[in-house]
């Protein structure tokens, strides 16, 4: 009994290796594919200013987001041009940007970037998430503050929820508002771990394929952005991976600015 004990314990310690193993080179072959989204402008100090995270799909030259992280509609504007940041060994090299469509209602944005292709991440199948499945997400915290290498954490997805109903006031609530509402409910993932500004827009894959399941969209930090390394109180939600697809498709690989 005892040698069958020892001989099993064996074997669970080497899956167990084998699975850290698996992970820590998963991480190395995706953070060619994450993006820096940020605004340049050469007389600004900075000139780079960083926005969010992005990350690379399709043809090697499409980028997804979160669509707030782009600039706003009636964003005060210094002139400053959107791009984003790729990795080429441990250089990192700007790129222009165009805008190719905007899902405002799911905070999505798809991006084309000038210059070679990056390598591109697999979409998986968000419909087939489960709650207390284990996750992975990489990002740049802090608004960049820990650097400009990508920061990779685990979690767990904690709960699938439909988004939450506007307040119920006289400014913010009408027919018109309900209706959208409705009509456009849909489930996005809680996450158990925690995200920072800056994370918005990376992906959440799962650590075993690699695969994008989702997409950090809301970070809620209590305190400074200074307080949030030390004391993190956030909770973080994704937006499922599977609206990515109807935005590529409408873009049938050509995709025009919008």
């Amino acid at each position: 009994m005892r040698q069958r004990l020892a001989l099993a314990c064996c074997a669970l310690g080497l899956l167990a290796s084998e699975a850290r193993a698996q992970f820590i080179e998963l991480i190395e072959k995706t953070k060619p594919s994450i993006l820096i989204v940020g605004t340049y402008k050469a007389t600004n100090s900075p000139r780079f200013a960083l926005r969010g995270t992005g990350f690379v799909i399709g043809d090697g030259n499409l980028a997804i987001t979160n669509a707030h992280v782009l600039p706003q509609p009636g964003e005060a504007s210094d002139g400053s041009d959107l791009v984003v940041q790729v990795r080429r060994g441990s250089d990192l090299q700007m790129r222009a940007v165009t805008v190719l469509e905007i899902d405002r209602p799911r905070d999505l944005a798809v991006l084309r970037f000038d210059g070679a292709p990056a390598p591109a991440l697999a979409l998986g199948d968000s419909d087939a998430v489960k709650e207390g499945q284990t996750i992975a997400f990489t990002g740049f915290p802090i608004g960049g503050a820990l650097g400009f290498s990508p920061v990779t954490h685990r979690g767990m997805v904690s709960s699938i929820t439909p988004i939450v109903l506007p307040a119920a006031n006289d400014q913010r609530l009408s027919a018109r508002s309900i209706r959208s509402v409705r009509e456009g409910a849909f489930n996005i993932f809680q996450l158990d771990g925690t995200a920072y500004p800056g994370n918005s827009g990376g992906p959440v894959f799962d650590p075993q394929t690699g695969a994008v399941i989702g997409v950090i969209n809301m970070v809620f930090v209590r305190g400074s952005r200074e307080t949030a390394l030390t004391q993190p109180s956030g909770i973080t939600y994704a937006i499922p991976a599977n609206f990515i697809g109807p935005l590529l498709q409408r873009q049938q690989g050509q995709g025009q600015p919008r």
